[in-house]
């Protein structure tokens, strides 16, 4: 039997304050949340993709095996209204050259240029000037 390719439905993000988390990453991608459903807080479903926030009594504890880019005109300028959300600069990845920041429950995510960026042979970015 030959088997269909599987394809990603929706990302979900464990947090002790879903509503908190969803209202910064609805503000900070302008989808709306548009459902909760028992212990998950629904952002609006864009391009297929839905993104939840799941109730969890545990605390994120250490570096998130996977992480969110996010694609800016301008990644310095989205630095400032990140915070002003909620978040902030993780300076120790600065070394990198990305701009790695964290929301409100410490969960990393980059904002990236949305054009093409270069990469050195280590793999650092050079968009931050």
């Amino acid at each position: 039997m030959a088997h269909s390719p599987m394809r990603i439905h929706a990302l979900i993000v464990d947090a002790t304050n879903p509503e908190r988390l969803a209202a910064f990453w609805s503000d900070l991608l302008g989808r709306p949340v548009v459902g909760r459903t028992g212990p998950y807080v629904w952002l609006r479903r864009e391009n297929g993709l839905g993104l939840g926030f799941q109730q969890t009594v545990e605390r994120k504890a250490g570096k998130n095996r996977m992480h969110f880019d996010i694609t800016s005109p301008d990644p310095a300028a989205e630095q400032q209204r990140v915070e002003a959300l909620g978040g902030r600069r993780l300076e120790e990845y600065a070394d990198g050259g990305f701009l790695v920041m964290a929301d409100p429950e410490g969960n990393e995510f980059c904002i990236i240029p949305e054009g093409p960026f270069e990469l050195d042979d280590e793999g650092r970015a050079n968009y931050l000037g």
